[in-house]
């Protein structure tokens, strides 16, 4: 039955198994291995429109949460005046309620796709090729617990991807803290939530090494890939904090420039 999921899959198969045939050359199987990170880092690139609207957006919905805070309390038994007003603070300030959320939104069709073409044993009623390579004598549609498993070759091959994408979690966990910092008010550092709710943040950017812990090889690839790279993007897009001049009264005003006008 046709569908446009699959069909992008298919379109998205044909192009990494073409990228794999011109990287042939390379040794150990890194060929394959080799087109999933280059196919991955193209279709990123080409998103990274969305990613600075959304990081940005994001920003500015933290920039702007204690005015929102305050409106909600002064008018919380007003709800149409307080959307009046909530409205109003938005378009001063050149952005939108979703300004942060609908940008990741346009980019999930896209990630689900790549997602699927990494992890399916079959791409148009035919095995997925891709999946027969292997890296370094790792099939990439492997798992870690099964074949030789996890203390074999091929789990050795696994243990340093889940090496990698610690360290890649490690450090976008880190690029989150430092943009929140940086967002914070003047002299008031963010303080983290304690109890399970603070552990569980602080374990989520490491959820990408269990996903890959049940998946092929190929998508743990693909994780450590767009892991890697949506780190390095916060990083470079995330807007510096930026200092007010001090009001006549000789107070400091806290705060930040607010972001471009989302499109």
């Amino acid at each position: 039955m046709f569908s446009i999921p699959g069909v992008a899959v298919s379109a998205a198969y044909h192009l990494v198994s073409a990228l794999a045939r011109a990287l042939a050359p390379l040794p150990g199987g890194l060929a394959a291995a080799a087109a999933i990170v280059g196919f991955t880092l193209a279709v990123r690139l080409l998103l990274l429109p969305l990613s600075y609207y959304a990081i940005r957006g994001q920003a500015s919905q933290a920039r702007l949460a204690p005015q929102v805070q305050a409106l909600r309390r002064r008018h919380a038994g007003q709800p149409d005046r307080l959307q009046a007003e909530l409205a109003a603070l938005y378009r001063r300030e050149g952005t939108g309620m979703f300004a942060g959320c609908l940008p990741l939104l346009l980019q999930l069709p896209f990630l689900s796709v790549m997602y699927a073409l990494f992890r399916s044993g079959t791409v148009g009623g035919r095995p997925n090729a891709l999946l027969g390579r292997d890296l370094l004598g790792a099939g990439l549609g492997s798992h870690w617990l099964s074949g030789p498993g996890p203390l074999s070759a091929q789990g050795a091959v696994f243990l340093g991807l889940f090496a990698l994408l610690a360290a890649a979690a490690w450090l976008a966990a880190r690029v989150t803290r430092r943009a929140a910092a940086r967002l914070a008010p003047d002299g008031q550092p963010p303080v983290p939530p304690g109890g399970a709710a603070g552990l569980l943040l602080r374990a989520v950017p490491y959820a990408s090494i269990a996903v890959a812990a049940v998946m092929p090889l190929a998508a743990g690839l693909y994780l450590l890939t767009t892991t890697a790279w949506s780190a390095a993007e916060r990083a470079l897009l995330a807007p510096a904090r930026r200092r007010r001049p001090p009001p006549a009264g000789g107070a400091r005003a806290a705060g930040c420039d607010a972001p471009p006008r989302s499109a």
